[in-house]
């Protein structure tokens, strides 16, 4: 592989192909959603986290618990409801009778893959304890700081606002997803072969894992070395700073969504086999990194504008820089 300075003890050769593995495992149990599947496993490698809306019963959970299973990786599952405290997602500290002292039991957060399942049935409160693991990386109980494992991801989903029993999430809560992302309907041929091999077993049941937790770290840690030029990283930026801008929103995207963007780019280059970012692959992502992070003025709600039509608007107007292989890149 040709590097480039900084680049020698990373190593890209792998992550392409065990981005490929992962998503065909997964694909195994997600009939028909290959484009869903690769953004996760895209998340996955760029250490972001992912919030998957959409109607129930269209696979949400399956791909969470289908993604945690792949890569081997410990797994907790958090069930959202209306009387769920901070605590029970974080932990809590135990006065021991024998020892005279308090012990910290953690919670469910203290995994690899963490699913939050239905995450906007619970309250704000509840919610917001999962800010400074999703940022930081770390929770504090009682005054401690504790570290999470690596990787560390959590992919929550939640069912539209407009459902009944529902709160919408926070703004700081959205804009630590580093996507959302929307099943969709299966395909009539999808939800054929769905009926036939999901109504006689339980697919996870088969799925065995391709990968563990340590090679995704390494392939992580390989992502990170992947080349943005500085005409690629001002395209980002224009296109953040157009959100900012616009009259039809009331709150545009921020300085951690630009981060994310080009994050997810550099994992996505690393899935296609690249080691430098195109303007390509932050063109395709910005929808579903932006996206969620937006407040619309009450203007384009009258006009049934949504945060996607806008976008879409955006990525047409703003200036695309003409795609160029650095000196030491080549497609391999």
């Amino acid at each position: 592989m040709a590097g480039f300075p900084g680049s020698e003890n990373a190593d890209l050769r792998h992550v392409a192909k065990t981005g490929r593995l992962i998503c065909e495992a997964v694909e195994r149990v997600i009939d028909g959603k290959s484009d869903v599947v690769r953004l996760a496993v895209t998340v996955l490698l760029s250490e972001g986290h992912i919030l998957i809306e959409d109607v129930p019963g269209v696979g949400k959970t399956m791909l969470a618990k289908a993604l945690a299973r792949a890569i081997d990786c410990s797994v907790r599952r958090i069930q959202f409801t209306p009387d769920l405290l901070p605590s029970d997602i974080t932990g809590v500290s135990v006065y021991n009778q024998e020892t005279r002292e308090f012990e910290f039991k953690p919670g469910p957060i203290f995994a690899n893959i963490v699913v939050g399942d239905e995450i906007n049935r619970a309250s704000p409160k509840t919610q917001s304890a999962l800010l400074e693991s999703m940022e930081e990386r770390q929770a504090t109980v009682d005054g401690r700081t504790y570290r999470l494992a690596t990787p560390f991801m959590v992919i929550a989903t939640q069912n539209p606002v407009e459902m009944e029993g529902t709160y919408p999430l926070p703004e700081a809560q959205r804009d630590r997803f580093a996507v959302r992302l929307a099943m969709g309907y299966p395909s009539p041929a999808a939800e054929q072969q769905m009926l036939d091999t999901h109504a006689s077993r339980n697919p996870l049941d088969d799925l065995e894992p391709v990968t563990d937790a340590g090679a995704v770290a390494k392939a992580i840690e390989a992502v990170r070395s992947v080349h943005v030029a500085a005409d690629v990283q001002r395209y980002a930026i224009d296109l953040v700073t157009a959100t900012r801008r616009s009259p039809e929103l009331r709150l545009g995207a921020s300085p951690r969504a630009t981060l994310q963007l080009i994050k997810t780019a550099r994992a996505a280059a690393a899935l296609d086999d690249r080691d430098y970012v195109l303007p390509d692959d932050v063109r395709d992502l910005a929808v579903p990194v932006l996206a969620h992070r937006l407040l619309l003025a009450p203007e384009a709600h009258v006009a049934r504008r949504t945060a996607v039509d806008i976008l879409a608007d955006l990525l047409r107007t703003v200036p695309v820089p003409a795609p160029s292989v650095p000196p030491w890149g080549a497609m391999r």
